[in-house]
């Protein structure tokens, strides 16, 4: 009933405050998982929501975007898991639109690993929130991880503010995964989603 991504076409003004995420720490490791390439991240990088401090584990990204916002596909989206000690998820989400060169993207992406199952090492301090727009007001709702188990009760914050990547960045992703890597969009049933 809750599942992950969706179209976010309908949302109630709540005046919900820009989030303050703090990802000042190093990223470890670039992983091509098959599914994904997912950055793995030290410790230390945390944002507060809910009276709940969630530290970031890993981002990955998906591309054309999983979620939509009025019905609009963007060519990728950016996900950043993160995670409290009860063990309940919460991810950021950022859109990608065509345009100017992402200089942090650049930096994940000169060491993106091009073979299923590789891992190259990636240390880059504040890599996470180089990737983050300036402007951190966002949609919430309530949903699931996008790949299996697709478990629910994960807390999802869609950034309204995309940021640029390269007509040639974008094509890298798309080349190094060789096919298409979201989830369709998802049944809204009964949920709500705030701004």
């Amino acid at each position: 009933m809750n599942q992950s991504p969706i179209d976010i076409t309908n949302s109630l003004h709540a005046g919900l405050p820009p989030l303050q995420p703090n990802f000042q720490s190093a990223s470890e490791d670039i992983v091509d998982n098959g599914h994904t390439i997912e950055v793995e991240m030290q410790g230390g990088s945390t944002f507060q929501i809910d009276g709940k401090t969630f530290e970031l584990k890993q981002f990955h990204f998906h591309s054309p975007s999983e979620n939509h916002i009025n019905g609009q596909s963007f060519p990728m989206e950016a996900h950043f898991v993160t995670k409290d000690k009860e063990g309940d998820l919460a991810v950021i989400a950022v859109m990608f639109q065509e345009g100017a060169k992402n200089p942090a993207l650049e930096q994940v992406w000169q060491a993106m690993p091009t073979k299923e199952g590789a891992k190259n090492p990636l240390v880059i301090q504040g890599i996470a929130n180089a990737l983050l727009p300036a402007d951190k007001h966002y949609y919430r709702f309530n949903g699931s991880l996008t790949t299996p188990p697709c478990s629910e009760g994960v807390r999802w914050f869609v950034l309204k503010t995309p940021v640029t990547a390269s007509k040639e960045q974008i094509e890298k992703f798309h080349h190094i995964m060789q096919h298409d890597n979201n989830r369709p969009v998802q049944p809204l049933n009964a949920r709500e989603v705030i701004e």
